[in-house]
């Protein structure tokens, strides 16, 4: 079928004259409004206003323009259908053949603004979106186009074809439409779910992102991946961190990289950590960052090689040319000085992430994909109160102890389950991750250890079941732990732990990360 009319209402013209020129030149007639008209009248661009083909005036500020049986009629009528045709002729009306429209930039005007509701509804579009749901839907007989990428592809076609769309070309433009007006429209929702604090769990969960890069390929090469961006996540989000240099990101730095991100966003101080296969391997605290990425490093040196680091805060030269030393992947921090990004400049292939402060992360969801659908929970950034734990031992933590059994806590959140962290105040000194029995993490704590244990503490993610956890913690010579209590033979775990003189601390919150 070859196009013969065209209705164009577009609010980002770019690359539109190049797409009207070829309609132009094919004898199609284009149909506009507004903006769009004036846009391509200046352009040369011979124009039939809308207003001529509905024979109504756009009315209430232009909020009713293309909303007319005349126009919609047009779109929609099922050209085979001799009931559709006699009804066209019976009201006088035309074929629409191409619908090229995209939409009010709520995105760009309202959420970047961060616009309240009463001022930011005039951004939203009511028409142009029925003009997109109605050629998408009639796809057999109406081409569609939403995204200017396309225009190049389409007036080639049309050139090639002498005016004409494939169906193949007019259904997946019709699909790529229906995900445009489903981004849109979740963008709408969700931010102003945010505005007013609405239910996280609502009976439709708008999910609203756009590609933002593909990637070199997934978790393995042989599979696929992206990265999509929601536009509507507010405070601090890895997502949106810019790179100034370095290989492409794969989808498993990305997900070290924000691992790393989170942890250093619930120490809420300068700091630095090293992640590795989604776990710290390393973590310490210190305001001359310098000092902090060298204790860490110290941690696991070996597991920290090919890592990536978060510094809260900015990189100084000093800091980089210590993480220079050694080979790790990247470093995502808020800020570098000039003098460090010429040092790590000669690390051509470390990607550097920057993502001003302040970092705080204000997403409350967490979003997990399973076959079929999704799990969605409150995201676990849970603080310790000490006023709402319980000294469960007959010795009470030192004061020394308690600084150490917080830095514990905090890290142990962010280590995959089963996790145990022996720690001191400042710094991490034993990591064990992701075993299926808690006495399996203590002894693998124990072995990744690069200096004695010693007068540390310990962060259980979970309790422990059985008291050869805690005899195996005495053993290594730790004098404190902080668990969630809850377990069964928690009267077995506090005798051990009294046995051992080791002081005991009941969180009350549990801490798995799957």
């Amino acid at each position: 079928m070859k196009i013969q009319r065209a209705l164009i209402s577009v609010s980002d013209k770019s690359g539109l004259i190049s797409l009207a020129e070829i309609l132009q030149q094919h004898a199609v007639e284009i149909i506009s409004t507004g903006g769009t008209a004036k846009f391509l009248e200046e352009n040369r661009i011979k124009v039939t206003p809308l207003s001529s083909v509905s024979n109504f005036p756009e009315i209430l500020d232009g909020r009713v323009k293309t909303l007319h049986p005349a126009i919609f009629g047009g779109i929609l009528a099922v050209r085979d259908d001799a009931g559709h045709r006699q009804q066209m002729e019976e009201h006088g009306l035309r074929g629409i053949d191409l619908v090229v429209v995209n939409l009010y930039p709520f995105e760009q005007q309202a959420v970047a603004r961060n616009l309240g509701i009463a001022e930011s509804v005039e951004w939203i579009d009511i028409g142009g979106p029925s003009l997109i749901r109605a050629a998408a839907k009639n796809h057999k007989f109406v081409t569609v186009v939403t995204d200017p990428e396309d225009y190049a592809s389409l007036a080639e076609e049309l050139e090639k074809n002498e005016g004409m769309v494939s169906q193949e070309t007019r259904t997946k433009l019709a699909v790529k439409a229906f995900h445009f007006t489903s981004y849109y429209d979740s963008t709408i929702a969700n931010y102003y779910g945010s505005l007013l604090g609405d239910d996280r769990f609502p009976k439709y969960f708008p999910v609203n992102l756009k590609l933002s890069s593909s990637l070199r390929y997934g978790e393995n090469p042989h599979q696929k991946g992206a990265l999509y961006v929601s536009s509507t996540t507010r405070g601090a989000a890895l997502a949106k961190a810019e790179k100034l240099q370095g290989k492409e990101l794969s989808f498993n730095n990305l997900l070290d990289f924000d691992a790393a991100f989170q942890l250093c966003c619930a120490l809420k101080r300068p700091c630095a950590v090293i992640v590795k296969h989604n776990n710290p391997c390393g973590v310490a605290v210190d305001p001359i960052l310098a000092d902090a990425y060298r204790l860490a490093r110290a941690a696991d040196p070996i597991a920290a090689f090919g890592g990536v680091v978060g510094i809260h805060g900015t990189v100084d030269e000093k800091t980089a040319r210590i993480v220079a030393e050694a080979f790790i992947e990247g470093i995502v921090a808020q800020d570098y000085t000039p003098e460090a990004l010429n040092v790590l400049s000669a690390k051509t292939g470390m990607r550097l992430l920057k993502l001003p402060g302040p970092w705080k992360i204000l997403d409350r969801i967490d979003l997990k994909k399973i076959t079929g659908g999704a799990l969605i929970q409150d995201r676990d950034d849970l603080d310790l109160d000490r006023s709402q734990t319980k000294v469960v031992t007959k010795r009470t933590p030192s004061e020394e102890e308690w600084k150490a059994l917080e830095f514990a806590w905090v890290v142990a959140q962010y280590v995959k389950s089963n996790a145990i962290v022996f720690a001191n105040a400042t710094v991490t000194v034993g990591i064990g991750a992701g075993q299926m029995s808690r006495v399996d993490s203590v002894k693998i704590a124990k072995l990744k250890a690069q200096s004695s244990l010693k007068g540390t503490s310990v962060g259980s993610d979970a309790f422990f079941p059985f008291r050869d956890g805690v005899d195996e913690i005495a053993a290594a010579g730790a004098t404190a732990i902080i668990q969630p209590g809850g377990s069964i033979r928690d009267s077995e775990i506090i005798q051990a732990a009294d046995e051992h003189g080791i002081a005991m601390v009941f969180s009350g919150a549990r801490h798995f990360r799957h």
